[in-house]
């Protein structure tokens, strides 16, 4: 699943490429994309909407629109978007498509059909359900030491299973939580209220450093509009984990091999050593 960083990248190149256009024709073609609009009230609330800007909160992609609305998108597991000439075949798992004035189109794609789009009010936007419990933005002042701290002492979950909250740390998932605690040296499995204040302002610390350093990564891959997500999965960063999926390899500081474990259903990767309870 796509996180922060990611999303940050596709969020931009959308804004790059179809800000300004106007939505001659949308249309729903898999009802469950839009759960919360029905096809006909998808085409109707979006039929002439100029997209303002495209911007990010969390992992949500917001389209805000002219007319007092905005269009919220989640690609989940396997949604991408691509932005294709009229002449193009739609994409096999094609599930939303808009259609502009230039006999262009956007479409939004999902194999795996995980995806969520959500037509909403921009005035209420940040009190929709999708978004008002969401933690601080990791690079936003909210997102302090204190708030950290503070929020680390409420659970009594592991530390792993803590990153991923997204209404206590937001953007973060399975390999940039990874990533942040192996650079801060703290084990996954520790229970997050016992993690020491010291160890908090650091792994708030490593959190931001792996999520700037995988954005500004992708800031200098080149978009193709035709796939617009496609160069930020499975691409050349993956040869730049320290930890994450190198189960028995060694590690990079101490060369002690890398162990796996699951926690909560999802694999955690850590080194023994580096990162002792």
């Amino acid at each position: 699943m796509p996180e922060l960083p990611e999303v940050e990248l596709v969020a931009k190149s959308l804004n790059a490429l179809v800000s300004g256009r106007r939505i001659v024709v949308a249309e729903l073609l898999r009802e469950r994309l839009a759960p919360f609009n029905s096809p006909p009230e998808f085409a109707e609330k979006l039929k002439g909407s100029k997209i303002n800007n495209v911007h990010r909160r969390g992992k949500h992609i917001l389209f805000d629109l002219d007319k007092g609305h905005t269009l919220i998108a989640h690609l989940r597991m396997s949604g991408r978007f691509l932005l294709l000439p009229i002449e193009r075949d739609l994409p096999k798992f094609a599930h939303a498509v808009f259609y502009f004035g230039d006999e262009s189109r956007l479409v939004f794609s999902d194999q795996r059909h995980f995806g969520m789009m959500k037509i909403v009010e921009t005035e209420n936007l940040f009190e929709s359900k999708e978004l008002k419990n969401l933690a601080p933005e990791p690079f936003s002042d909210e997102f302090n030491p204190r708030y950290f701290r503070a929020v680390l002492k409420t659970s009594k979950r592991s530390l792993k299973e803590f990153l991923l909250d997204q209404t206590k740390v937001c953007g973060l998932g399975n390999i940039y939580a990874a990533e942040a605690m192996f650079l801060a040296r703290v084990n996954p499995q520790i229970q997050a209220n016992l993690l020491s204040a010291k160890k908090a302002n650091v792994l708030l610390e490593k959190i931001r450093e792996v999520l700037a350093e995988s954005i500004h990564h992708g800031s200098t891959l080149n978009v193709n509009p035709e796939n617009i997500d496609g160069s930020y999965y499975n691409g050349e960063y993956e040869g730049k984990w320290r930890v994450y999926d190198r189960e028995k390899e060694p590690c990079v500081n101490c060369q002690t091999k890398i162990e796996r474990l699951k926690q909560a259903g999802r694999s955690s990767y850590f080194c023994p050593k580096c990162q002792r309870r």
